[in-house]
């Protein structure tokens, strides 16, 4: 057995980790097929059968009632982390706003250009143009659960967002705090690679964010979803 890597100055953990889940959701193909279609069912599925809807249908509609709030509490140049296909990137970009998504999958990245919005395939642990300089990132529909660790996540966004600049957060609607390996699954038979993938609630989000230099600076509720704004210290 050979022996373990060191991380070096240009490897750090949390790269690492996130590459791995990235690997993993690009080669989530019911996740590219859904989109391309726009519609599901899709399931992110643990492995002891748990199942977790995903929205497919709505992250590929306008955006509604509760994703007005967001863009309405959007400040300044804004990044949507995991922002799918692009609905609220397209958004702000009507409104004349800047705005760039990010993800991982090339689907979802055709998608949100189609829609008129800019984005890059990219993880949000790679290199991204103006760093520190971010007026609000998103972390909308579960994305706080990109890598499978919330810490390193709201940390990786501190050194994206400007001084004084805001996050604003999706969480669970329940107070869960978990980091579990998931598989994207269609409940027709397809399923892609396992990856690692978290679910925190609203007092769970606030701790870690205390942690990685965030203050919370508001919270609400939309139909039944759950948000936090939180602005970098």
């Amino acid at each position: 057995m050979s022996a373990p890597r060191t991380a070096g100055p240009a490897e750090r953990p949390d790269r690492r980790l996130a590459g791995d889940a990235a690997r993993a959701w690009r080669g989530a193909d019911p996740y590219a097929a859904a989109l391309r279609t726009g519609r599901g069912p899709l399931f992110l599925r643990r492995g002891d059968g748990w199942l977790l809807p995903l929205e497919v249908e709505r992250w590929c509609a306008a955006p509604d009632s509760a994703d007005a709030t967001v863009l309405a509490r959007c400040q300044g140049p804004v990044l949507d982390v995991g922002c799918g296909p692009g609905r609220l990137v397209a958004a702000l970009a009507a409104l004349g706003r800047p705005a760039l998504g990010v993800d991982v999958s090339q689907e979802a990245v055709d998608r949100t250009l189609r829609e008129g919005g800019a984005a890059l395939c990219r993880s949000v642990f790679d290199p991204l143009p103006g760093e520190g300089r971010w007026g609000a990132v998103l972390l909308v529909d579960g994305n706080i659960g990109i890598g499978g660790d919330p810490a390193a996540l709201l940390a990786r966004a501190a050194r994206l967002a400007a001084p004084g600049g805001t996050a604003i957060v999706e969480t669970a609607v329940t107070e869960v705090d978990e980091r579990v390996e998931v598989r994207v699954v269609d409940g027709r038979g397809a399923r892609g690679a396992a990856f690692p993938w978290a679910r925190v609630g609203t007092r769970a989000l606030l701790g870690y964010a205390a942690a990685a230099g965030w203050a919370a600076a508001d919270r609400w509720r939309a139909g039944e979803r759950r948000f936090v704004q939180l602005r970098r210290r």
